[in-house]
């Protein structure tokens, strides 16, 4: 085999890749030693801004094989046969810390997928907790600037982060959630996946469902307590990475087995509690879980930079059979996402090896912008209609429609006989046993007393006494106590 040779950027050989050339021996440099500027400008520019959430991920390629006929529920085509394989990739994440965060750590998960299938890619965008802090997306920038690093002191400030969670009691369900025994993950691969949100599918037949998607680890769940936690960041700050990098190299491929439960579109309106809330969940008793298939990891990528950190997922890229329900905090991902991959990677992030649809057409108008790589042959036109035989519209919409009204402005989502901000984490709370009570009220009570305002505080006790008296007892009890030591 050849030597490889050292070239610059338009693939001219490098001749010395060590010394810089000089105006004689100690001389000042030189404005024309192109590999030296070359090198230094592209260092310069070899980070694009990280994601302002889910900075600090782990990414993984696989396959969804179907295991189960769900052709009555949807007409999606990567869903239409059981033993349909379809590749996809995968972004774990962490939510509030920045790229140079550790992994081990308190915080909700990321569970971000792309199904690369031949009608387009399907992005789905959930989370590792079924539930959400907030319900409407007018409030999620002040979430996410109340849990990143304040603006004066430069850290993560347990005032921001409480005084929040005191203004906003619908976060009190995931609260009792990401302080209990799963709030820190054991690795990515010992944890479920959910869509959070719910969404749509629609049969052959334009019948119309709402579904919520489940992915249950097959390696079990495993969670970490707070001081193995510790233990771990000062380890290895990269502990989930390792984990994941690891386990595929050896061929132990993770896997999870996909659920939906499937609400008929008719029963939303009248259901006891909003459907479309993502702070609460369908109890299944009401819907049962029904099997889909099973998404498994068998490969890592070669390059995290060009992998990981550039893959873009949107909520918004569907696929026949598959579209949005009226979730208010979907729909204001619908744009979000989208355009925050706008910004990171440029408007071409689409044309992106990780990104590329792997469906046999993509036709498109879009022209131009930093990176294009796709734009059509020579006779193509670029604007619609036109009389050259472009690419035409369909008429038939992805999904249903979603009722609309005639009404703007601001308003309410309508009301249901149980809609109340507390229930279900009083609910979760009385399912734990006695142990899983005692470190959760620990884990909620370090925090809370850290904060300064006695208004906060009590405020948060409160969400937590509504939920469950002995829940808010417990805590207001466990706060005065570390507050008095």
């Amino acid at each position: 085999m050849s030597p490889r040779v050292l070239t610059t950027e338009s693939g001219a050989p490098v001749a010395d890749n060590q010394n810089s050339a000089t105006a004689g021996a100690g001389g000042p440099l030189l404005l024309q030693d192109q590999h030296l500027l070359e090198k230094l400008a592209r260092f310069n520019r070899e980070r694009v801004p990280e994601r302002v959430v889910h900075a600090r991920g782990s990414g993984a390629y696989g396959y969804f094989e179907v295991t189960d006929d769900v052709t009555g529920l949807t007409r999606a085509d990567f869903l239409s046969e059981v033993g349909r394989r379809t590749e996809t990739f995968i972004r774990f994440s962490t939510v509030a810390d920045s790229l140079g965060g550790a992994d081990a750590v308190r915080d909700p998960r990321g569970f971000a997928l792309k199904f690369d299938t031949d009608e387009g890619n399907y992005d789905l965008v959930g989370n590792n907790t079924p539930v959400f802090f907030i319900k409407d997306p007018v409030k999620f920038p002040d979430f996410i600037h109340s849990q990143k690093r304040d603006p004066f002191t430069g850290r993560q400030e347990p005032d921001n982060v409480w005084d929040f969670w005191a203004h906003s009691p619908e976060a009190t369900h995931q609260v009792t959630w990401l302080m209990g025994d799963r709030g820190i993950p054991a690795s990515y691969r010992h944890m479920n996946g959910y869509g959070s949100h719910t969404y749509q599918w629609t049969n052959a037949e334009g019948e119309a469902f709402y579904v919520k998607y489940h992915f249950k680890t097959n390696q079990g769940v495993r969670s970490l307590d707070s001081d193995r936690a510790a233990e771990l960041v000062g380890q290895d700050a990269a502990s989930h990475q390792t984990d994941l990098l690891q386990a595929i190299e050896r061929g132990v491929n993770p896997s999870w087995t996909l659920y939906v439960q499937v609400m008929p579109a008719a029963e939303a309106a009248d259901y006891r509690f909003d459907p479309f809330d993502v702070t609460k969940v369908w109890p299944h008793a009401d819907y049962p879980l029904r099997r889909v298939g099973r998404l498994v990891l068998d490969r890592n990528p070669d390059n995290v930079f060009a992998e990981v950190e550039q893959a873009a997922f949107s909520p918004n890229n569907f696929v026949p059979g598959i579209g949005p329900s009226p979730d208010k905090m979907l729909q204001g991902r619908l744009f979000a996402y989208a355009d925050a991959q706008r910004y990171r990677l440029g408007i071409n992030h689409t044309q992106l090896p990780v990104n590329a649809p792997k469906a046999p057409v993509v036709d498109t108008y879009g022209r131009d912008g930093l990176h294009a790589t796709r734009n059509g042959s020579r006779h193509d036109k670029n604007y619609e209609p036109n009389s050259y035989a472009g690419p035409a519209q369909t008429g038939v919409p992805l999904a249903a429609p979603l009722p609309v009204h005639g009404w703007t402005g601001t308003h309410a989502s309508p009301a249901h006989p149980k809609d109340d901000d507390f229930f279900q984490a009083g609910e979760l709370y009385r399912l734990m046993s006695a142990d899983e009570k005692d470190r959760l009220i620990a884990t909620i009570a370090g925090g809370l007393a850290r904060v300064t305002r006695d208004d906060v505080i009590e405020k948060n006790i409160a969400h937590f006494r509504a939920a469950d008296p002995e829940y808010g007892a417990r805590v207001e009890e466990a706060v005065h106590a570390l507050r008095e030591d």
